[in-house]
């Protein structure tokens, strides 16, 4: 089975786009996986397939390159760029994905906007850490610095420990700069560090806004790019949550499943 697709990346998350609305094509876990695969298919940290919807502009679903579903910030940028290149919609849209609906801006050719949910769950915990459930479960931490350390290793013993290991957590550890914070990400499904992660640095932000309460726009530093979130908080209520960033278009090709 030949499969056309299109790559994008948004701050060096890279996936993988397959469009179903003038086919039937019927992918099982085992194709997601291989298309993820960066040996064997084409290489990326999430695969998405969309869709048309009848109360939607369009629909997103979202999949890991271990087969499993969730919620991505970056890669739902990347697919209303996606749908506008391709006259889905204007610069402006609601779309549907794994965690509900969102709206959407075009802000500029290579700049997306996305509204982010208030977090399913939010807990403070000790040593500056945070659970944050921004779409997808993050454990956030603020370390004084982040790149002094063995940084896969020091992930990999919280994301593997008995608290996170059945169902898996995206561990973020951040360092804040003044108004704005640094942030390395690594994420479950792909288990292993990537160059960016837009429900994580979404998360990273609203919990320097909670220690900050005076602020309501962070700008946030990954290995791929810049992201900034901007946000309302009252009563440690966050509201108005909004994720915007560069993203483009990388090629297209055809693959056979």
């Amino acid at each position: 089975m030949i499969v056309n697709f299109h790559k994008y990346q948004g701050t060096g998350n890279d996936f993988v786009i397959i469009d179903l609305r003038n086919n039937n094509i019927q992918l099982n876990n085992q194709n997601i996986k291989y298309i993820c695969n960066r040996k064997f298919g084409i290489g990326s940290d999430g695969l998405m397939l969309i869709n048309n919807h009848e109360n939607y502009d369009f629909e997103m679903k979202f999949f890991n390159p271990d087969g499993s579903s969730s919620f991505c910030g970056n890669g739902s940028r990347c697919a209303v760029l996606y749908s506008f290149h391709h006259g889905l919609i204007q610069r402006k849209c609601t779309f549907l994905t794994n965690d509900g609906v969102h709206k959407a801006q075009i802000i500029n050719e290579d700049r997306v906007s996305i509204s982010i949910k208030s977090p399913k769950e939010f807990n403070y915990l000790k040593n500056d850490s945070f659970e944050i459930n921004t779409g997808s479960p993050h454990f956030i931490q603020f370390l004084s610095e982040i790149n002094q350390l063995d940084f896969l290793s020091y992930c990999k013993s919280i994301r593997n420990s008995k608290s996170y290991k059945k169902k898996g957590i995206n561990v973020n550890l951040v360092k804040a700069e003044k108004s704005n914070i640094i942030m390395r990400t690594y994420e479950r499904g792909v288990e292993n560090e990537t160059l960016s992660c837009g429900s994580g640095v979404t998360a990273a932000a609203l919990a320097f806004g909670y220690i900050n309460s005076n602020i309501s726009k962070v700008n946030v530093q990954t290995l791929g790019g810049d992201l900034t979130v901007e946000f309302n908080m009252k009563n440690n209520i966050f509201s108005n949550i909004y994720l915007s960033g560069p993203t483009s278009f990388v090629f297209k090709g055809e693959l056979n499943i």
